[in-house]
């Protein structure tokens, strides 16, 4: 563990999130992952639980970044697509905020691997709560 993930909860420095903030439209938040080989499968791909977990996390640090410091949100659905496989390497997320309430929001996300390719995509429900 580096200096960058130390302060990280432990499912995200496992898949060494790193924030890299919006894209240029400020619509779309970036989220790298790094897949290694202990997540693949018997295929060598990356296992889909891997994946799930890359896309929770893309969407609920898009809907943090959203939202007053007072505030937090827990997922309460992640529907999940897998359409390619993944290989060991970069993944990066691409995550936006599509609807919210006082209560509650949705977030869309997409990972690409290191080649271009959409290889998942997620729609979360996350819950809006008084952080504690």
């Amino acid at each position: 563990m580096d200096d960058q993930t130390a302060h990280l909860p432990p499912g995200s420095q496992l898949l060494e999130r790193e924030w890299l903030g919006f894209d240029d439209a400020g619509e779309l938040a970036l989220v790298r992952f790094h897949a290694r080989p202990a997540f693949t499968n018997r295929h060598g791909t990356i296992q889909g639980g891997f994946l799930a977990a890359m896309l929770d996390s893309a969407t609920g640090l898009c809907a943090l970044a959203a939202l007053p410091s007072n505030l937090t949100v827990v997922t309460k659905r992640l529907d999940t697509r897998f359409l390619k496989a993944a290989g060991v390497g970069s993944i990066t997320a691409k995550a936006k905020v599509v609807a919210r309430t006082d209560r509650e929001m949705t977030v869309e996300a997409d990972l690409v691997d290191a080649q271009g390719v959409t290889v998942a995509k997620a729609t979360a429900e996350l819950r809006v709560l008084e952080r504690k």
